[in-house]
């Protein structure tokens, strides 16, 4: 019997740069995750694309691994199998009135890998988010219980070396991307981290404890975020937000606020990300440093920008300048250390280029490129592939081309679902020139650096 190719699922995975061989091995490995045997082979994709049937939990596992790779979520509808799905139900934000439950949610949260909770693709109820933002805003703050009776006392040096393993940790996911150390992360928060909330401390320790454990519970946000699955980010980044009001943390709440904005811009939910930027910043006033507060209104410049509005884009990166000048006059705290000039034009070269101001977006990206420190990996990544971009809207193919290649040849920076993003869009970009050599060149270049992942 003569079937038809299925076109959907060709289709998807050629946008994922994903071969026979690449897409099966993804999915044994994620079946086993699930404790299934699938034993699929190039073979079977093989079949599955020339239009033969699928069983329906296969399918699913397809979907959530090209869901991973990808960035967003796929279902088998969208893999052409079985006809239409029924529309997704919003996600419950779950933010924990009380103390007990929100640690008892970030506990089970550790035990959840990037790559098995359904559905990368996120969306949000708007009055629920809404409610846990006013409840961060209006609730008073939990306060730490002090010399409670305990068997374990828990000191500074502690606390020092839980915020050491958070600096350890976004290194690593600074160069490596945030697939590569989550495991061990989530380990060690559920292990090591979350039993020391429960010991016994003096309110000093305690409150800088509760700082420590609220650092590591972000960093499990974003690497679940790099990883692709937005789901489970944003359960963290909901638990962390209800964790800094145990000691009331405006600022690092506000940080968490930004998190939450930065990630609604990168999956188009533009209202909400303008909506939490705007909280990040009005609920940190007089209780965030300067360089805090550039940060803050940075996010809220790329959310206003992402939206089309370069009024207010434009008084937003006003406002993040204005406050960075300032920035060396008053102490920060150490998880902010990263957030230099260079992070900053990075920041305004994202508005820049979705505002399509072209000339300012190459100037601004050319700068974040030229001083964005090495160790910072897959935020030069990023930069290099906003400048290609911005090169591309200013005429220049060949130097667009160049930039995207170099950005690519990180090589290490491609295990981040985001950064492989950037890249599908760049080659989107430039697809209606590809049958130019230097075009047709990078998109070989990034056909073999994907392979070279799948292999490794």
């Amino acid at each position: 019997m003569n079937r038809e190719p299925n076109a959907q699922l060709i289709s998807l995975m050629d946008e994922a740069q994903v071969s026979n061989k690449g897409l099966a091995k993804r999915m044994r490995d994620l079946g086993r995750q699930r404790g299934t045997d699938l034993g699929t082979t190039h073979v079977a994709v093989q079949r599955w694309r020339s239009g033969a049937g699928i069983q329906p939990q296969t399918a699913a596992i397809m979907a959530d691994a090209l869901s991973v790779k990808l960035g967003r979520r796929v279902t088998p509808a969208d893999l052409g199998f079985f006809g239409q799905t029924e529309p997704p139900t919003p996600l419950d934000v779950n933010y924990q009135q009380s103390l007990p439950d929100v640690l008892t949610m970030l506990d089970g949260l550790a035990q959840e890998r990037p790559e098995s909770v359904d559905g990368t693709g996120l969306i949000v109820a708007e009055s629920d988010l809404s409610a846990a933002v006013l409840s961060w805003m209006v609730a008073r703050p939990d306060g730490v219980q002090a010399d409670r009776p305990a068997s374990q006392r828990v000191g500074m040096r502690d606390v020092r070396a839980v915020r050491t393993a958070a600096d350890m940790f976004m290194r690593l996911d600074f160069l490596y991307g945030g697939g590569h150390g989550h495991k061990a992360l989530r380990h060690y928060f559920r292990h090591e981290v979350l039993p020391l909330l429960s010991a016994s401390y003096s309110e000093k320790v305690g409150n800088s404890l509760f700082g420590a454990a609220a650092e590591i519970s972000q960093l499990l946000a974003w690497t679940a975020y790099d990883s692709g699955n937005h789901t489970l980010s944003h359960r963290y980044l909901i638990s962390t937000l209800r964790l800094t009001k145990v000691i009331d943390d405006r600022m690092f709440g506000a940080r968490i606020l930004s998190n939450l904005s930065h990630q609604a811009n990168y999956l188009g939910n533009h209202a909400q990300a303008i909506q939490l930027a705007r909280a990040g910043v009005e609920g940190a006033h007089g209780k965030a440093t300067p360089r805090a507060m550039a940060l803050f209104s940075a996010m809220e410049a790329r959310a206003l920008s992402n939206a089309g509005d370069p009024i207010g884009a434009g008084r937003a990166m006003n406002e993040a300048e204005r406050a960075f000048e300032r920035a060396d006059t008053a102490e920060d705290p150490q998880w902010l250390g990263y957030f230099d000039s260079a992070e900053l034009m990075g920041e305004f070269c994202h508005c820049f280029r979705d505002l399509k101001q072209r000339r300012e977006a190459v100037a601004h990206a050319q700068r974040a490129v030229d001083n964005t420190d090495p160790q910072y990996a897959r935020t030069l990544g990023f930069c290099r592939m906003v400048l290609a971009q911005s090169q591309l809207l200013n005429g220049e193919l060949e130097a667009a081309v160049t930039t995207a290649s170099l950005a690519v040849d990180g090589g290490d920076t491609l295990q981040s679902a985001r950064f492989q993003r950037y890249v599908n869009d760049f080659q989107h970009e430039v697809s209606e020139h590809s049958a130019n050599a230097t075009v047709a060149a990078f998109n070989e270049k990034v056909r073999e650096a994907i392979a070279r992942l799948d292999d490794e």
